[in-house]
């Protein structure tokens, strides 16, 4: 159910998810078939749990199926492996299937491979492979859907370790981070803010511990979008398109619905909010600096007069900011400068910009 939330629109006619895994013998030119999952856990000894979950087209019914790394297929469980037991790696196969058919048409299988890959002390590389063996040939195009393992992705959690983030990995992991190869997926950490025991592997884009924006005003069942462009483009539909929308479905009318009745203050609040994200700290050969550290300026570049004025003054470093580009300045105030406290809503009235470079910690 995707914009223009009408039966009509091709959109909606051809079924296309992220995440789906098409049967390796019948897959097309561009088609994939698997997908692989490696991120970085700190801890030894380590309890990892991990979960491959995707949809299962069926006629007439929407069913969801799950794998846990524990349990066979059959329903027979597996043995708790020890880190040294997953090299070379274990082998998971399933299959799934309406009751009582599950030789029969209707069925899906495949294989989840583990593997745990020790790089250092206390620091593993994990990989999740999920591939789909489907066999046999399909009639239809309908048939072949069925055996599509739908927006697959995969959920993993940790006791007594923790997951590195791969969008902002900490010093000395970032070389092992940026080498962790993920198909088809996209890491990222979940949960609370700072949580680092569960990573939810997408099939989209996300970043570290996704959530629904406050100014949401409710489920427009198509997440890779923004809520005000969806809403904007509700509101422009014609009348006759808007007719389709309500006699369509109880979900896609309740959402027409909710978008007419929107007020003009609830619009504007989909439109402009900015949420930066700003690094807490910068690093200087091993040392975290922090605003509130003290420093002794040395710039290096000598590219305009404040650099040599300011060479060899004490100073307090007041924010951390990064630019778009990526690269991470030091605001900072002299600590002589007569006019540091003349600024207004509690900012210095002074601030010059260095690089952590161009600064000697104290």
């Amino acid at each position: 159910m995707l914009y223009p939330y009408r039966p009509s629109s091709i959109k909606n006619q051809r079924r296309w998810t992220f995440g789906g895994l098409y049967p390796r013998e019948s897959c097309r030119a561009g088609e994939p078939w698997s997908q692989q999952t490696e991120c970085l856990v700190l801890g030894a000894p380590a309890r990892l749990t991990v979960r491959v979950r995707f949809l299962h087209l069926m006629p007439g019914a929407a069913t969801s199926r799950s794998i846990a790394s524990g349990q066979a297929a059959s329903g027979a469980a597996a043995p708790v492996q020890r880190a040294d037991a997953l090299r070379p790696g274990l082998e998971i196969p399933f299959t799934f299937g309406e009751p009582g058919e599950l030789e029969g048409a209707r069925t899906v299988s495949g294989v989840v491979s583990l593997r745990a890959e020790p790089l250092e002390a206390d620091t593993f590389r994990v990989t999740v492979v999920i591939e789909n063996h489907t066999a046999g040939r399909f009639a239809t195009e309908v048939e072949r859907e069925r055996r599509v393992l739908v927006a697959a992705h995969t959920l993993l959690s940790v006791e007594a370790g923790r997951f590195v983030s791969l969008l902002e990995p900490p010093d000395g992991l970032q070389a092992a981070a940026s080498a962790c190869r993920n198909v088809g997926t996209w890491p990222v950490l979940v949960g609370a803010p700072g949580a680092a025991d569960t990573m939810l592997s997408s099939p989209i884009i996300l970043y570290d511990y996704p959530a629904i924006a406050p100014e949401s005003p409710g489920d427009f069942f198509d997440a890779t979008e923004m809520d005000e462009m969806l809403t904007l483009r509700i509101l422009t539909l014609s009348d006759a398109e808007k007719r389709e929308m309500r006699e369509a479905d109880p979900r896609t009318r309740g959402l027409l619905e909710r978008i007419e009745g929107l007020s003009p203050e609830a619009r504007l609040r989909l439109h402009g909010a900015i949420r930066e994200w700003k690094p807490a700290g910068a690093t200087l050969r091993g040392r975290t600096l922090r605003a509130g550290d003290h420093v002794r300026l040395k710039p290096r570049g000598r590219g305009d007069v404040f650099d040599i004025a300011l060479d060899g003054r004490l100073a307090t470093i007041a924010a951390v900011e990064q630019d778009f580009e990526g690269r991470v300045h030091l605001a900072v105030t002299v600590d002589d400068d007569p006019g540091r406290d003349l600024g207004d809503l509690g900012q210095p009235g002074h601030r010059f910009y260095f690089a952590p470079d161009d600064v000697e910690p104290l």
